[in-house]
């Protein structure tokens, strides 16, 4: 199976009939489509008109790392349970986040919640032929609390819990706002990536004089932005998408690279949203088609 390209329902588009999503889809040319945890009729609708899908969304994520063991062995048994639906669905790639409940759990902590979880939604993903892909979105400012953000944290990850059904969500934006080498990852954990976003970051030289990496202490950052840095749809950033497409296609990849709508200029409305993903969309296929 080829690289399919995807997307992730940005917030306007997220309202509308998913048949009309689909349809837009369709339209320009994208293949495949993540779908929220609550993903059974929208599922059936893709596979009506050939959609591929790319992830669905793990559901109580936060209770996954919690402090509380009671609510930990509930989020396991909730998630194993989504586990066995998405592969009685066909559908074999898991969408999870690991953002704590509490603003101040170390990520120390989330670590050792991890490897009390993990296990056994390891075994239950192995069972059920579906993998989980962790995304590497630092968390909300000034906390960036996630678990699983950098290549230090990942492989304590997965030298905790081995298991080949625990991966990465590959997205390169994440990566160039926090100065992580996003070529050399796919060098490291090729073997992990089980999923992909399609979005950039642009750096901002002017914002990157006045705050330096820190996050900005007295000024208001547009959406989409740290100051120093803001998302944008591929082809507006540093990130080398010939280079990234390269590697996923010289190590096999056949998963999906999504395209994930965070650009400030293309927010708003349906038509401003439609204008970024077709954007997104060109610039992708004109290094994986």
């Amino acid at each position: 199976m080829a690289i399919s390209l995807g997307l992730r329902l940005p917030g306007v588009l997220r309202g509308l009939p998913l048949e009309e999503v689909i349809g837009f889809a369709l339209d320009v040319g994208l293949d495949a489509l993540d779908l929220p945890a609550d993903f059974s009729s929208a599922a059936a609708a893709c596979r009506t008109r050939g959609v591929r899908i790319g992830t669905v969304d793990g559901i109580g994520t936060g209770g996954l790392i919690s402090a509380d063991d009671a609510e930990r062995e509930q989020a396991v048994a909730a998630i194993g349970g989504q586990i066995g639906t998405l592969a009685e669905a066909g559908i074999h790639t898991l969408f999870l986040c690991l953002v704590p409940k509490s603003n101040d759990q170390s990520i120390t902590r989330s670590l050792a919640y991890f490897k009390d979880s993990f296990p056994t939604v390891a075994k239950a993903c192995e069972a059920s032929g579906v993998r989980i892909a962790f995304e590497g979105w630092p968390g909300p400012t000034p906390y960036h609390h996630t678990l699983g953000y950098t290549p230090e944290v990942w492989r304590a990850m997965f030298s905790a819990v081995p298991s080949p059904a625990l991966g990465l969500c590959y997205d390169p934006s994440h990566l160039v706002r926090l100065g992580i080498d996003y070529l050399r990852v796919l060098d490291e954990f090729g073997d992990r990536i089980h999923h992909c976003h399609g979005k950039d970051t642009a750096l901002l030289p002017e914002g990157q004089y006045r705050y330096g990496h820190s996050a900005p202490a007295l000024d208001t950052v547009a959406r989409f932005s740290g100051g120093a840095w803001r998302y944008c749809v591929p082809g507006a950033g540093t990130v080398n998408w010939a280079m990234i497409a390269d590697a996923l296609e010289q190590m096999n990849y056949q998963g999906c690279v999504s395209i994930e709508l965070e650009d400030r200029r293309y927010t708003g409305s349906v038509e401003n949203e439609q204008r970024g993903i077709a954007h997104a969309l060109a610039h992708l296929a004109s290094h994986f088609r």
